[in-house]
């Protein structure tokens, strides 16, 4: 039997990757760090153990990758924060893509909120250093925006915290909203009524004055 071509090969070992990486994203969801294993892991995507261990060599490498992941995706739906944008435009759309990846991928967002909430044993020092930068250079643009008289003055910094907050609400509490929503997942019109409200909510929070 002939062997794939290279390219294939490449796109197969990408493939598995990913299935491997959206599998630990739920296992470490649902058991933690110390609960989780690349045997569960592995179970998941219906692979061997010993393909996770070749792709990964440690749950701890493993676990980072998926946490790291975690926040890229985080940090690329604010991309709209930019000194030039419209503050409330670019503000509503980090708010609505926040909200939909909470319903998109709430394992992911379960395993940041676990991590910090026993102090990020395992990624402080990411958050010393990627977090704490990128934070940074959010609030230097809504500093901008209020030196501009373009939204009010307030802490920059509790207004991201709010946004956090609000936005991963959805997917960290889901059960209990389900449970208050008659035992129901939000529909596509709730999501929708949603997002409106909290856009409205946090946005006018920091409108000047008359708009």
């Amino acid at each position: 039997m002939n062997k794939p071509a290279p390219g294939i090969q490449a796109r197969n070992r990408e493939e598995t990757r990913e299935r491997i990486l959206v599998a630990a994203e739920r296992v470490f969801a649902e058991y933690g760090f110390e609960g989780a294993s690349f045997s569960r892991i592995a179970a998941e995507v219906n692979l061997p153990k010993s393909n996770i261990v070749y792709y990964f060599e440690t749950k701890k490498k493993l676990y980072r990758l998926v946490v790291e992941n975690i926040f890229n995706v985080w940090r690329e739906a604010a991309d709209a924060i930019q000194p030039d944008n419209d503050p409330e435009t670019a503000l509503g759309d980090y708010i609505d893509t926040k909200l939909e990846l909470a319903r998109q991928r709430p394992y992911g967002s379960k395993v940041w909120a676990n991590e910090i909430i026993q102090r990020a044993p395992i990624v402080q020092d990411y958050l010393e250093g990627e977090l704490r930068s990128w934070t940074d250079d959010r609030i230097a643009v809504i500093n901008h925006w209020i030196a501009e008289e373009r939204i009010r003055p307030i802490n920059p910094r509790n207004l991201l915290y709010a946004i956090w907050a609000t936005t991963q609400h959805y997917t960290d509490f889901k059960h209990q909203i389900q449970t208050l929503n008659e035992d129901q997942e939000l529909s596509e019109a709730q999501w929708e009524e949603t997002k409106q409200a909290v856009k409205d909510i946090l946005i006018q929070g920091v409108a000047l004055p008359g708009e």
